[in-house]
């Protein structure tokens, strides 16, 4: 068989494993949970009837989702400004060859690490720190702050703050390493020769700086945006698994899991909140890719440029 294959088609045996696997672990579960999403189906039984859009409009109509929903662009929104923000700041210090910082690599390193730990360790963690008997109320009781313990578990704000700690302290130092990755890969000699006509600092930043790194902004834009949309484990194991306190941190993909443990297993149900939260995470991922595209000059027909 190999023998009758062309030298230009060889390339087609190795990106075939890719494309199989693409098939089997991409493509077909996206297409199944799209088919689902228009049925009635569940973990246990047998057989099933297409009810086509009987599951989302009973989903649309349950105030739960709603909150799932908007606490997911909350939560997402309130870790990724401050993640971007001191990223970029972080970034722009360990890049500045005025400034000399020793051991620029060390202190990547720091950051990075909490991106290493388990997410089911980093909950447990912080569960254990901040629960009513913990590390943090001892110290803050002791040290005279408050008269008593605080119950952070139970109380929506402190939760819903610690969730954003967690997952803004998990995730910047990975984009603090895109972002400076970007910086440094510019060329000096644009820099030298703004420098040269008069530039400021602030100036070489918006426009050397921002445009040459916008590729790398979008990327981490779009991947922060999936994974917010998905965001299930800190939520779940820092509380009872059902975002709790008062559903203040409940996600998306929370309620899909309390869909399908639901009713006897409905995966009908579950695959309508998946497909949803799918639309939705698509289409703001579009919208960024085309408002941040690059936008190119249309050629003068009447100038000095050539036709």
């Amino acid at each position: 068989m190999f023998k009758k294959l062309k030298y230009d088609h060889y390339g087609y045996l190795f990106v075939a494993p890719f494309i199989i696997g693409f098939l089997i672990f991409g493509l077909y579960p996206v297409l199944n949970t799209v088919f689902l999403s228009f049925t009635n189906r569940t973990l246990m039984a047998r057989t099933y009837e297409i009810t086509w859009f009987k599951n989302f409009q009973l989903l649309f109509a349950d105030k739960t989702f709603l909150t799932a929903v908007t606490n997911t662009w909350e939560l997402w929104l309130m870790n990724f400004i401050p993640q971007m923000g001191i990223a970029f700041l972080l970034s722009v210090f360990f890049t500045n060859l005025r400034l000399k910082i020793k051991g620029v690599g060390v202190w990547r390193m720091i950051f990075y690490m909490p991106n290493l730990m388990m997410a089911s360790a980093i909950a447990a963690l912080f569960f254990s720190l901040f629960s009513y008997y913990g590390p943090v109320n001892q110290f803050i009781v002791r040290s005279g702050f408050v008269a008593e313990a605080i119950d952070f578990i139970r109380k929506p704000s402190w939760m819903r703050g610690l969730v954003v700690f967690i997952q803004w302290w998990m995730w910047f130092g990975q984009t603090t390493i895109l972002l400076m990755a970007a910086m440094t890969a510019i060329p000096v000699s644009l820099y030298e020769a703004a420098l040269v006509d008069g530039a400021g600092s602030l100036q070489m930043f918006l426009h050397i700086t921002l445009p040459l790194i916008k590729p790398v902004m979008i990327y981490i834009l779009v991947t922060s945006l999936v994974g917010g949309m998905q965001m299930f484990d800190i939520p779940y194991l820092l509380t009872d698994g059902r975002g709790s306190p008062g559903n203040s941190i409940l996600t998306n993909t929370i309620n899909m899991y309390m869909k399908f443990h639901s009713s006897k297993g409905h995966i009908g149900a579950a695959s309508a909140v998946g497909l949803v939260v799918f639309l939705m995470t698509s289409i703001v991922a579009l919208l960024i890719f085309f408002l941040l595209r690059e936008k190119h000059d249309e050629p003068v027909k009447n100038g000095n440029r050539e036709k």
